[in-house]
């Protein structure tokens, strides 16, 4: 596996002629930097519309009768950077080299995340990890997904899933699908996303390398939408997600680790 900073340079980006030379509308339109913008402006927004309440009880009581004052500017300005964060359009980026399975299923995309961490355990024991944690030894697993279905009680998926069998089980008996398993280093599920036509399609990917006297897991998510309509939709459910899904993300890998240095733990015993 290269490293994270020989990974940053096969990626290159393709950035759109419109935006050519303005460097920080590239930057912006990273995904942490949209979702920031909709939760900031909505918390912006929010707390301005409180406030306008609020002075609004007390003119009530202090003048009766009195005309109600305009919704503060910062009302309005939130709502303009939600509104920003939901519009920005998203950076394609491609695999310059081959280098993992996921670049040979998704070479292109146009949103993603990555979460790395280091175990101490060797790469066979963390792939078996990875490969059978459950969605009990996630924390805040539940919680999070609980949320992003409106608690609503759908059938099982992986929005939904069970404790008594491996999570990567349960998503691709329920709407993923296995792309690679190449033990011990590197699986990929995949899902369509938008339409039967695959308009908007995503993977993930869990990788494990040697390192040091443990092993390196990282797992990147990888969304590749057809068609400028379906990114903008796509964009939208991203953006809102997108803080739950990196923290689910992270908690998976601290899940794995937990699993795989038990295990080797029980080998070392043995």
């Amino acid at each position: 596996m290269v490293s994270s900073r020989a990974k940053s340079r096969d990626l290159l980006p393709v950035r759109d002629e419109r935006f050519a030379g303005r460097g920080f509308l590239d930057f912006a339109r990273k995904d942490t930097v949209a979702s920031l913008l909709v939760y900031g402006g909505a918390i912006v927004a929010a707390t301005g519309a409180l406030r306008n309440l609020w002075s609004d009880g007390l003119s009530a009581r202090r003048t009766r009768g009195r005309r109600a004052e305009s919704p503060p500017l910062h009302i309005a300005a939130g709502l303009g950077l939600t509104v920003a964060g939901f519009l920005l359009p998203p950076v394609a980026s491609r695999a310059k080299r081959i280098t993992s399975k996921l670049d040979e299923v998704m070479p292109e995309w146009e949103f993603n995340e990555v979460h790395s961490l280091h175990i101490d355990a060797p790469p066979d024991i963390v792939f078996d990890a990875v490969r059978n944690v459950r969605a009990n030894e996630i924390t805040l697993f539940h919680t999070l997904t609980w949320i992003r279905r409106f608690g609503r009680e759908l059938p099982e998926s992986i929005l939904n899933a069970r404790d008594h069998e491996p999570l990567l089980d349960v998503a691709t008996r329920t709407g993923f699908e296995w792309l690679a398993n190449d033990p011990p280093r590197e699986l990929v599920v995949g899902t369509c996303l938008i339409g039967p036509d695959r308009r908007a399609y995503g993977a993930v990917n869990f990788v494990v390398t040697p390192e040091g006297r443990g092993s390196r897991v990282t797992t990147e998510t990888r969304v590749h939408a057809k068609d400028a309509h379906a990114r903008r939709r796509f964009a939208v459910y991203w953006r809102i997600i997108y803080p739950g899904s990196a923290l689910i993300r992270r908690m998976w890998l601290r899940a794995v680790r937990e699993r795989a240095t038990g295990s080797a733990t029980l080998s070392s015993a043995e």
